[in-house]
């Protein structure tokens, strides 16, 4: 009992000891001047960003070195997401995060191949005992890169709470030079009640902005009655950068009182799929352009909402003059402001939204089952955010699952009875989300004898696709029965254009070999300082295999002098 006792209060005063950020503790993970790609909270596909992306100037393999004292508690490898990423945690109770890395460094990065050539596997994840892998501030614990889901070298840095959540970094001290205000390129203004409108219209309405001689906007005056709320698209640029990164904190005013406020500080990892449920999903799916809600709908409970009147709708009256202001601020205070003349009228209305209620109806808070021909789809219950209208069709081999203009929180399962099929066909089925050429991509497909099913977060054309053509293995820096003794990495190209590469396994003289697949150039790199090869003759032997089982051997000899 005495040590539950003192467990639970050591991490009371380590939370207690959180609510004052270190502005000084933490040094910069680089030596070069922070300019950022991405900032803290900035919106993402399906997810708020959880760091800061800095620049390395468009170049891999600069030294990271470790902002303070700590130690490695986590490592993890993959081929996408975060590709090679390390943890640290740090005494004060904050932990930080480094993605994308070209490697490890010193003892990390003995520690890592060893596991990985132990386990005979590129991809892996480590938890390292406390007291293996101790680092001390300044140390080089790796070098910057470009693996992983990565557009472009860079660092990928989080700072992390004693609970997981990820906290704005320039909280921390870290400065970024910024004199410019965010960017306004979109507002709207949404009818929110079954009587509301906007200029005669339930549907919500594009604001024309006009740019005023101070940087601010003025919309146009709108008419309006009942209940409303608003929207704005909105960027920030830093100095020295074009990235259009995320804004810090919006806030808006209804006749000079707060009405709605966001700041991106911190938030969970549980939470960031609802960025779906504050964007207008529906616009960005057809526009490319996020524009955050500043009202909050039903579930939707993110903590970057920070204030709140009325859940920040505004409710508009007939004779009813009033003024809305949106005020998007960076971190630095520079703030830009959009102000809304409204004029209460109500008015007939000639703009209404059609509902087709001939489609399909599903409840979101209860799990909803659906066949169309030969598919079946299960929609778990809080998967959709409101209960709403979808259509769903099937045509022989092909679903059309509405569109993917309403937002999924949770995998939906489409499944399809293949029966039909013959057994040597089967084994080459899978089910694939068909892009806007009709084309099938695969989409993860388990079997179960004569059922194929899949989950996806996404709505759109289904369709079952065949893949029956092995992968292709071609070598790049090589030739049969050459020479290599003055190349320091093999490298071939590996290359599936159907289903997609599903593994490999390459070997020279017998001996598994780690090779880094790179899926955006689709190539296997050997690196020979893994000091594996002992012999002057050399045989490689590469296997591939497809995500639906067709595979491919490559085998080729060649020399290398032994030191």
């Amino acid at each position: 009992m005495n040590k539950i006792f003192i467990l639970l209060f050591l991490c009371g005063f380590q939370l207690l000891a959180q609510n004052k950020i270190p502005v000084d503790y933490f040094d910069s993970p680089l030596d070069i001047p922070i300019i950022l790609a991405g900032n803290f909270g900035e919106l993402r596909s399906n997810h708020f960003h959880s760091g800061l992306d800095i620049k390395t100037q468009q170049r891999s393999g600069f030294p990271i070195y470790a902002p303070a004292d700590g130690y490695v508690k986590r490592i993890k490898v993959g081929h996408f997401g975060y590709g090679k990423a390390l943890y640290l945690q740090h005494p004060n109770g904050y932990s930080t995060v480094y993605a994308h890395l070209q490697k490890y460094a010193g003892p990390i990065q003995e520690y890592v191949k060893k596991k990985q050539y132990d386990k005979e596997t590129y991809e892996l994840e480590l938890f390292p005992d406390a007291s293996l892998l101790a680092v001390k501030k300044g140390d080089i614990i790796g070098y910057t890169g470009n693996s992983g889901s990565s557009g472009g070298p860079h660092l990928h840095f989080e700072i992390r709470d004693a609970t997981s959540r990820p906290m704005n970094p320039m909280l921390f001290g870290f400065d970024v030079a910024d004199k410019r205000p965010p960017l306004i390129h979109t507002a709207f203004v949404y009818p929110s009640s079954d009587n509301a409108q906007v200029n005669r219209s339930q549907k919500p309405l594009k604001l024309r902005l006009k740019k005023q001689k101070d940087g601010n906007y003025q919309a146009e005056k709108i008419t309006a009655f009942g209940k409303i709320g608003f929207g704005v698209g909105t960027n920030d640029q830093h100095d020295g950068a074009s990235n259009k990164n995320g804004a810090y904190q919006i806030r808006s005013t209804f006749n000079g009182n707060e009405r709605f406020k966001i700041l991106f500080e911190k938030f969970s990892f549980a939470e960031t799929r609802y960025l779906n449920r504050l964007i207008d999903y529906g616009y960005y799916k057809k526009n490319r352009d996020k524009v955050q809600k500043l009202f909050r709908e039903s579930n939707n409970p993110l903590s970057v909402i920070v204030a709140e009147e009325d859940a920040g709708y505004v409710t508009i009256e007939a004779g009813q003059t009033s003024v809305y202001t949106i005020e998007v601020t960076d971190f630095k205070g520079n703030m830009v402001k959009i102000m809304v003349p409204i004029e209460g009228k109500d008015e007939p209305i000639v703009g209404k939204i059609e509902v087709d209620e001939s489609q399909d109806y599903l409840v979101h808070n209860q799990g909803n089952s659906i066949t169309k021909g030969k598919f079946s789809v299960y929609i778990p219950a809080e998967s959709l955010y409101e209960d709403s209208y979808l259509s769903i069709e099937s045509t022989g081999d092909t679903l059309k699952l509405h569109e993917d203009v309403v937002p999924l929180h949770k995998n939906m399962t489409i499944s399809m009875d293949v029966s039909h099929y013959s057994k040597s066909d089967m084994g080459k089925l899978y089910i694939g989300r068909a892009n806007y050429r009709g084309e099938p991509y695969y989409n993860t497909t388990y079997r179960n004898e004569s059922k194929l099913s899949t989950k996806t977060k996404t709505f759109g054309t289904y369709v079952l696709a065949k893949d029956t053509v092995a992968p292709k293995i071609t070598a790049i820096n090589f030739k049969e029965g050459k020479w290599m003794s003055e190349k320091e990495t093999l490298r071939v190209k590996i290359e599936d254009a159907i289903s997609g590469i599903g593994s490999y396994r390459a070997t020279i003289n017998g001996n598994f070999i780690l090779t880094e697949y790179d899926y955006k150039k689709d190539v296997l790199v050997y690196d020979f300082n893994d000091n594996i090869i002992t012999e002057t003759e050399n045989k490689l032997k590469v296997i591939v295999v497809d995500n639906v089982g067709n595979s491919a051997t490559f085998e080729a000899t060649f020399f290398r002098k032994q030191s």
